[in-house]
């Protein structure tokens, strides 16, 4: 069964559009609450073609301000506009991009019918950007040329699943039902107390995600994405370009994988390829022997589920 928790990839390059690939740009879903992680050229036009609906989209995550990381916001923003997208819409970006983004807006979109809210990141990191609806978000420094992120996506612990022949079998009120599947015992009414390990079961597993991207490979990041369920790791270049990775703050596809070795990930997806690429076998083959896992190319128009990185 899958999970409520996907991937949608709209653009898996690096640095330029080309025939293959757009720049970067990714929808977390998760119950119906919509992610972007960063907006390079093309992420509006893939939006359409995979029929996601920009009325879920809430919050969108920058993770640094090269352009194929960021151009393809201003069209979004003003596609929002047109579309007369209620609510409040809020882009997590470093000050300058924000700055730069509200003199285009004041250009192009002069009336935006939605509340739109910047949260300025710090290249630090270390900041929760956001707690609501069972998820946190998170923010860590990666170490590219210029100041960059990433961006963890984390289920807060679920509910334990009642069992029903026991909530039956005691007469359990319905209304007492939802404090017993977040922990609490039952007090029958001789006072006997019923512990809440025998009226329900383990709940389902708590999910997360992390986005590494420009980065090069650098074990400072690992405690920000230990034990994580799935991984995504940029991998730029084969092993036989690692000093250019390196010179150029990006990572090999061998060190994606030594990466998510380290920091115990269930999962690796790899993406951010190099034009030079037009065959992705070599580079997935390089990061599943370095990580000894499930790993998966990122190609447009997947739709992964996070328990597994399978597609849909």
């Amino acid at each position: 069964m899958a999970s409520d928790f996907t991937l949608s990839i709209l653009g898996c390059g690096s640095a330029v559009p080309t025939p293959l690939h757009n720049p970067s740009c990714q929808i977390l879903s998760r119950r119906g609450s919509l992610f972007m992680i960063d907006c390079g050229e093309g992420a509006q036009a893939m939006m359409r073609r995979m029929k996601i609906p920009f009325s879920r989209l809430r919050h969108i995550f920058i993770s640094h301000l090269h352009g194929d990381h960021l151009l393809g916001l201003p069209g979004l923003l003003s596609t929002l506009a047109l579309n007369d997208v209620q609510g409040t819409v809020t882009v997590h970006i470093f000050e300058r991009g924000a700055n730069m983004l509200r003199n285009v807006l004041n250009v192009i979109s002069h009336d935006i019918p939605f509340n739109l809210e910047w949260n300025i990141l710090d290249p630090d990191g270390g900041q929760l950007l956001v707690d609501a609806a069972g998820l946190t978000v998170s923010s860590f420094p990666l170490y590219h040329r210029v100041p960059c992120v990433g961006f963890r996506f984390t289920e807060q612990p679920k509910p334990r699943h009642l069992r029903g022949d026991m909530a039956n079998f005691l007469g359990i009120p319905p209304y007492r039902r939802e404090a017993i599947r977040l922990g609490a015992d039952f007090v029958r009414p001789d006072g006997t107390v019923v512990p809440n390990e025998e009226l329900t079961t383990p709940p389902d597993p708590s999910l997360s995600y992390a986005y590494c991207s420009d980065t090069m490979a650098d074990s400072r990041i690992v405690p920000a994405i230990e034990g994580v369920t799935t991984l995504y790791h940029e991998a730029t270049y084969g092993s036989e370009l690692a000093s250019k990775a390196r010179e150029r703050g990006h990572s090999t596809a061998t060190e994606a994988g030594e990466i998510a070795r380290l920091a115990g990930a269930r999962n690796l997806i790899i993406g951010h390829y190099s034009k030079r690429y037009t065959d992705l076998t070599a580079l997935t083959a390089e990061a599943r022997e370095a990580f000894g896992g499930h790993v998966i190319a990122a190609a447009e128009g997947q739709t992964l589920d996070l328990a597994t990185a399978l597609p849909l």
